[in-house]
C-alpha cells in the first residue's frame, strides 16, 4: 500500500511539474520576452496578465499550490533518494543529481522572485512593470542570481520532461528515451536563450 501511494505521488509530482507548472513557466518566459521588443510591449503584456479575470484564484490553484506541492515533494525526493554518480558515473545518474540540485535552486529563486514582484505588488502596491525589473537587475549580483535561477528553472523543467515521459510510459524503449534526451536538450537550449536574452535586456536598460 505504501509503495503504491509513493508511486502515485511520484507520478503526480511529475505531472504537476509539466502541467500546470511547466506550462506556466513557458507562458511567463513568453510574457517576459516582450521586453526584447520594448518597455511598452512588456508593460502591455504584464498589464494584460495582471488584469486577467479571477487572477487570484488562478494564481492560487493553477500556479502556487501545484508549484509548492511539486517543490515540497521534490525536496522529500531529494533528501531521501540515493545518487550513484560517484559509483557509476552514467549520464542519467548525473542528470538525476542535477535535477535535484536545480530543483532546490529553483525553489529558492522562485520564492524570492515572487516576493520581489507579486507580493510587493500585493502588499505595497508596487507596480510590476519594466522599470521594476530593470531596477532589480541593476545590480551585478542580482543579474548573476537571476541567471543562475532561471537557467536552473529551465534545466529542471526540460530534464523533468524526460522523467515525465518515462514515468507516464510515453518513452519505454532505450531508443525512445535517447530521442527524448535530445529533444529535451533542445528545449533547454531554446528556453535558456530566451531567458538569458530577456534578463540582459533588463540589465542593460539602466
Amino acid at each position: 500500500m505504501a509503495g503504491s501511494r509513493n508511486f502515485n505521488n511520484r507520478k503526480l509530482h511529475s505531472l504537476l511539474g509539466v502541467i500546470p507548472v511547466g506550462l506556466f513557466l513557458i507562458q511567463h518566459l513568453v510574457v517576459n520576452n516582450f521586453a526584447t521588443r520594448s518597455a511598452e510591449s512588456f508593460n502591455t503584456a504584464a498589464e494584460f496578465m495582471g488584469n486577467l479575470p479571477f487572477r487570484y484564484f488562478l494564481e492560487a490553484f493553477i500556479i502556487f499550490i501545484p508549484l509548492y506541492f511539486h517543490a515540497i515533494y521534490g525536496l522529500y525526493i531529494t533528501f531521501t533518494a540515493s545518487n550513484n554518480t560517484s559509483r557509476f558515473g552514467y549520464f542519467r545518474n548525473w542528470m538525476f543529481l542535477l535535477q535535484r540540485i536545480t530543483g532546490v535552486i529553483t525553489l529558492i529563486f522562485v520564492s524570492w522572485h515572487v516576493w520581489e514582484t507579486r507580493l510587493a505588488n500585493m502588499f505595497y502596491g508596487t507596480e510590476v512593470n519594466f522599470d521594476m525589473m530593470a531596477d532589480i537587475l541593476s545590480s551585478p549580483f542580482m543579474v548573476a542570481f537571476y541567471l543562475i535561477g532561471i537557467l536552473s528553472a529551465v534545466f529542471h523543467f526540460a530534464n523533468g520532461l524526460w522523467s515525465f515521459c518515462v514515468s507516464w510510459g510515453l518513452t519505454i524503449t532505450p531508443r525512445s528515451q535517447r530521442i527524448s534526451t535530445y529533444v529535451t536538450m533542445i528545449v533547454f537550449l531554446a528556453l535558456a536563450f530566451v531567458s538569458v536574452r530577456t534578463i540582459l535586456v533588463f540589465a542593460m536598460s539602466k
